[in-house]
C-alpha cells in the first residue's frame, strides 16, 4: 500500500521533550531544517566570500548574482529609501528559496509546507512594515487608508475595504507559499506512490509525471520565494513612500 501523502509533513520531537506549561518547547524535524536552512546560506556566503577576486569562481558569481537580484528588486519596487532594508530582504528571500530547495531532498522536511511557520515570517514582516510606516510618517500614514480622487460618498466604503486588506497582507502572504508548497509536495509523493504500486510496468507513466512535477517544484521554489520578497518590497515601498 502507497504510503500516506500527508505523512511528510508531519511534525515530531527530536530529543528530549521540553514542555514548559502548555508550551511544547522540544526541538522538532521542523526545528532541524530551519536551523540546516540557516547553516547553509551562512556556509555558503562564508565560502563564496573568503577569497574575492576581480574574475569571480563560481560560488562568487552565484553570491553576487543573489546579491543584485535582490538589489535589483528593492530598486525597482521600493526606490533608493529601502536600500537600509537591503539585508533584510536577502536574508527572506534566501530563507525561503533555501528551504524549498531543502525540502525537495528524499527524506527532508519541508518548513514553508507549515502555515505556522509562513504566517510567524508574514506576521513579522507585517509588523515591521507597519512600524516603519508610522515612524516616518507618524498619524499621517492613516492616509495609506484614503485612496486619493475618491468620491466623498464612498469614503467610508473604501476605507473599510483598505483596512480589511491591509489586514489581509499577513494572511495572503503566508497562505500563497504554503498551499504551493503543500500541494506540490502532495502531488509528488501521490505520483511516486503509483510507481511504486504500479511496478515497472505500468509506473513508467506516473513516473514521467513525478519526474516533470519535479521540475516544475524546481521552478515553483524558486517563484515562491521571489513573490515573498517582492510582495515584502512593495509593503515596504507603501510604508516609505506612502502611495495613496
Amino acid at each position: 500500500m502507497a504510503a500516506n501523502p500527508m505523512s511528510q509533513f508531519e511534525v515530531y520531537s527530536i530529543g528530549p521533550k521540553i514542555q514548559i506549561g502548555s508550551f511544547d518547547l522540544s526541538f522538532t524535524n521542523s526545528s532541524l531544517f530551519m536551523v540546516l536552512t540557516v547553516t547553509v546560506i551562512s556556509l555558503f556566503f562564508i565560502v563564496a566570500t573568503q577569497k574575492k577576486s576581480l574574475v569571480p569562481n563560481k560560488m562568487q558569481l552565484i553570491a553576487e548574482i543573489a546579491f543584485e537580484f535582490v538589489s535589483k528588486m528593492i530598486s525597482e519596487t521600493a526606490g533608493k529609501d529601502a536600500r537600509p532594508y537591503f539585508p533584510f530582504i536577502l536574508s527572506l528571500f534566501l530563507f525561503v528559496l533555501v528551504a524549498n530547495l531543502l525540502g525537495m531532498l528524499p527524506y527532508s522536511f519541508t518548513v514553508t509546507s507549515h502555515i505556522i511557520v509562513t504566517f510567524a515570517l508574514a506576521f513579522f514582516i507585517f509588523i515591521g512594515v507597519t512600524v516603519v510606516g508610522f515612524a516616518k510618517h507618524g498619524i499621517s500614514y492613516l492616509k495609506l487608508f484614503v485612496p486619493s480622487g475618491v468620491p466623498i460618498f464612498l469614503l467610508p466604503l473604501i476605507i473599510v475595504i483598505e483596512v480589511i486588506s491591509y489586514l489581509s497582507r499577513p494572511v495572503s502572504l503566508s497562505v500563497r507559499l504554503f498551499a504551493n508548497m503543500m500541494a506540490g509536495h502532495t502531488m509528488l509523493k501521490v505520483f511516486g506512490g503509483f510507481v511504486v504500486s504500479l511496478g515497472i510496468l505500468g509506473g513508467w507513466l506516473p513516473l514521467g509525471f513525478a519526474v516533470a512535477l519535479t521540475g516544475l517544484e524546481l521552478l515553483v521554489a524558486f517563484i515562491q520565494a521571489y513573490v515573498f520578497a517582492i510582495l515584502t518590497c512593495i509593503y515596504l515601498n507603501d510604508a516609505l513612500n506612502l502611495h495613496h
